[in-house]
């Protein structure tokens, strides 16, 4: 019976894992929902449709997007 490889999400590992600008141990996942609750004056509703696109977004494009809105 053949292994299944399992695959982590960009969303799931920690901002040093995936900027060299960070050192954060900060999953992305929760960077981008702490940025956005910041953005909809802590609305968890409105903040949850923002959230949800980036489930079925690739690796890359979640990348790009946390880049755009969380390097200072």
């Amino acid at each position: 019976m053949a292994a299944v490889a399992e695959k982590t999400l960009v969303l799931d590992k920690t901002m040093a894992e995936v900027f060299d600008w960070s050192d954060s141990d900060t999953p992305v996942r929760d960077a981008l929902w702490n940025f956005y609750m910041e953005q909809n004056n802590h609305d968890t509703i409105k903040t949850e449709e923002q959230m949800k696109p980036l489930l079925d977004q690739s690796d890359d494009e979640v990348k790009a997007l946390a880049e755009k809105l969380l390097k200072k």
